[in-house]
């Protein structure tokens, strides 16, 4: 056994400092989100586990995975499979969310210092001006959609930051459904963006562009999506039932059972239709409030916008979207929803926020904007 360490991520230099001591046999450590309490975890942990993230709890199951150092660095190596190589980063996401941690894993397993943004609301002119300070050949970052939005949006009025944002070998989307019109949006303005899905339980990303990165495999069970590999999770700290239910082995190969559902092609690439705690019945009929956010993401300036249940007497329960200063009308919206998902799957309101509450990740607060649309 070996200590298990709790480091406040609001500087996320004293995470770097504390991971490559983990990665490298030191204790293990649990970031936790600047100005939070301190979390009081078990004091000791297997001596292979290197970092416990806890998980956002964006459904309200916060969870804490146990990762090895033997899984990080496999992730890591996977990453420089399917990339350039190894390289320099820029950190822009939270240093307790595991796509901040994997970048500052990869920065650890190249020998490469990453540049760090301050936490704190993201600035794209920031961004650009520690992107310009990078030194190494080959370049990367991490984002998720709202921030290459946001990125985007500087860059169509400034060509100078265009170019900068044009140097980054890739640029890593993920952390919710990135818009198809987002994705061709970054594509005209030259910037390699690279898809990716995966989740705190295999290292974070294990499929770019829906193909798995190194020897992770994915596979349908019964409507759900499941992953194998070197990156997966050992166990939930502390919660042996959650990881039975979560992990199972068959014919020797231990699976993460991810909760969404999805299907994988004849030659094993990977889509992920929604998740599979996100139906609701509409009118006797099933609706995958995943595939009616997608659906309203690829319209005009609903590119962030998110799609959560409400309770209806007539309906029993209905898709509702919030969106930030939404370009369409409810009745449009219901149009090309219907257009793609069927008339049960039209949204019964639209409600404009003036910004969507998030998560210290930057995913959607779901549960915020659950209870934002109830009282209807």
């Amino acid at each position: 056994m070996k200590e298990l360490l709790t480091v406040d991520a609001g500087d996320p230099a004293d995470v770097l400092r504390a991971l490559r001591d983990g990665l490298s046999g030191g204790p293990a450590i649990l970031p936790f989100p600047p100005g939070a309490p301190a979390p009081d975890p078990p004091r000791q942990v297997e001596k292979k586990i290197a970092l416990v993230i806890e998980t956002s709890g964006s459904t309200g199951h916060a969870k804490r995975v146990a990762l090895s150092s033997a899984a990080l660095l496999a992730g890591a190596a996977a990453a420089d499979s399917a990339l350039a190589g190894p390289g320099q980063w820029v950190l822009a996401l939270p240093a307790h969310y595991v796509a901040g941690t994997n970048v500052l894993v990869r920065s650890i397993a190249a020998s490469t210092e990453p540049v760090i943004l301050p936490p704190g609301h993201f600035d794209p002119a920031a961004f650009v001006a520690a992107a310009e300070s990078l030194t190494h050949a080959v370049r990367y970052t991490s984002l998720v959609p709202a921030q290459l939005t946001s990125l985007l949006d500087l860059a169509s009025t400034d060509e100078a930051s265009a170019t900068v944002l044009r140097r980054f070998d890739a640029v890593l989307v993920g952390g919710q459904a990135t818009p198809a019109t987002l994705l061709e949006r970054a594509t005209r303005s030259g910037i390699h963006v690279v898809r990716t899905y995966g989740s705190s339980e295999t290292c974070g990303g294990c499929v770019y562009d829906g193909v798995p990165v190194g020897v992770t495999r994915a596979a349908v069970v019964d409507g759900q999506l499941e992953l194998s590999g070197p990156t997966l999770a050992e166990y939930y700290l502390a919660d042996p039932a959650r990881t039975e239910a979560a992990f199972v082995v068959r014919d020797g190969v231990r699976w993460y059972r991810t909760g969404d559902a999805g299907t994988v092609s004849a030659d094993g690439v990977v889509a992920v239709t929604g998740r599979l705690d996100d139906v609701i019945v509409s009118g006797g009929l099933k609706v995958s409030l995943g595939l009616v956010e997608r659906a309203v993401r690829e319209l005009p300036g609903f590119e962030s916008a998110v799609v959560v249940r409400a309770r209806s007497e007539r309906w029993g329960e209905v898709p509702v979207v919030v969106a930030v200063a939404p370009l369409l009308s409810l009745a449009e919206v219901r149009e090309a929803v219907a257009a793609v998902a069927g008339r049960a799957a039209a949204p019964d309101a639209l409600v404009a926020v003036d910004a969507l509450p998030l998560l210290a990740s930057g995913k959607p607060d779901r549960q915020a904007l659950t209870r934002l649309v109830a009282p209807r």
